[in-house]
């Protein structure tokens, strides 16, 4: 069975003294039970595996019941491991964990805890609010194009088609099966079950079509205004910008900010719609794979955006910031930003080359390094192998 590059790491985590509660945040359907899986075979401990999905969402008490039962492993047995997945499924979560591993704390019991979700702003409010000190966290963020291949034999194109889902990847050659599939057991469960079960939606139809709006504009900026005509409703941008923001801790759909190099101007500026994973554009479109390749500027949506969605998913993990930028008539597609660092990507899938805006960024804000993406520059394939924090 496949194994990504984050089990390892955690398994050394895993043997070493009992330390930190270990957090694992991803979007749905990128392996993260299966991760914890292979964990839990290779890491030569007892341990139980436990998902709240099913659990109702007041039951703090088959969370203490679950942490029992793990304690009474470590007594038999001197350690034991208690992976919790969907975490977020049970209310105050956060306030019972706490509770309980500083319990475990002052009477030396070694239960060693793995927390899995897939809501990355509920997990992140939980473990800052009340585990401060007490956590380590991991992203998993969707598949890279080098895993893809390495699993399936995957080209770079039909990545840029067909996405990062590992569980699709044995659909694809029955497309109307394969988007049917994206479309009810990936879109419509994350949408439901990671936002609207979770968090307070006044406008769940509103923010529906924001999304669907996302995946159309994936790559292009667009001022709140103009998403509010787009999507004929009388609300206001905040709204927007808080659904915005939900569909993102969602892995679903981002709005990337304006680099401008003062934090006041970012938040200020019209988003950039990006998708996490290109699966949820090309699922939603009436073409083929084989038909989007015979048409260049749908296609050259398409690379961008699985450009995009390389550099979006990478700067969670890796920890840069990703914004655009524009003056005027001059754009920049993706700037990436660490430790005072710049580096800006041009991304040209065509034959026509216009570096002015290339030139402008660099006499602005004069980066550590700017590249050309395309037939011209570094080709779009090779840059879906490398992990972007290697440009700073």
């Amino acid at each position: 069975m496949f194994q990504r590059s984050y089990l390892q790491p955690l398994l050394s985590r895993v043997r070493e003294p009992r330390r930190f509660i270990q957090v694992i945040i991803g979007p749905r359907q990128v392996g993260k039970t299966t991760l914890v899986l292979q964990l839990k075979e290779q890491c030569r401990l007892p341990a139980r595996f436990v998902s709240a999905d099913a659990i109702a969402d007041s039951n703090v008490t088959w969370l203490e019941q679950e942490w029992e039962i793990s304690r009474t492993l470590s007594r038999k047995e001197g350690s034991s491991l208690l992976i919790i997945d969907e975490i977020q499924k049970i209310h105050k979560w956060s306030e019972t964990v706490k509770a309980l591993w500083d319990t475990d704390t002052r009477e030396k019991m070694d239960v060693k805890v793995f927390l899995l979700g897939s809501s990355r702003l509920l997990l992140q409010q939980g473990v800052t609010e009340s585990l401060a000190g007490r956590f380590e966290s991991t992203y998993m963020g969707h598949w890279s194009y080098s895993e893809m291949e390495e699993a399936f034999g995957w080209t770079a194109e039909e990545y840029a088609w067909f996405g990062g889902y590992p569980g699709s990847a044995d659909l694809v050659r029955d497309e109307k099966r394969w988007k049917n599939y994206v479309q009810q057991s990936l879109i419509e469960t994350s949408i439901s079950k990671d936002i609207l079960m979770l968090t307070r939606v006044d406008k769940p139809a509103l923010m529906r079509r924001l999304f669907e709006l996302g995946c159309l504009y994936s790559g292009q900026v667009l001022s709140y205004t103009k998403m509010l005509g787009q999507l004929g409703d009388a609300g206001n941008t905040t709204t927007l910008s808080h659904y915005l923001e939900l569909l993102d801790t969602a892995g679903l759909v981002a709005g990337i900010e304006k680099y401008a190099g003062k934090a006041i101007r970012k938040r200020s500026s019209s988003p950039k719609f990006q998708v996490h994973n290109t699966a949820l554009i090309s699922a939603q479109m009436p073409e083929f794979y084989g038909e989007i390749k015979q048409q260049p500027a749908g296609w050259g949506r398409i690379v961008e955006s699985a450009i995009g969605a390389h550099l979006l998913n990478h700067a969670l993990s890796e920890g840069y910031a990703l914004n655009y930028w524009r003056e005027g008539n001059e754009e920049v597609d993706f700037v990436l930003e660490k430790k005072g660092k710049l580096v800006g990507l041009e991304v040209k899938t065509s034959g026509a080359l216009n570096t002015k805006g290339m030139t402008a960024f660099k006499n602005h804000f004069n980066p550590h390094k700017i590249l050309l993406i395309g037939p011209s520059g570094l080709p779009w394939q090779e840059l879906l192998t490398l992990n972007p924090a290697t440009l700073f």
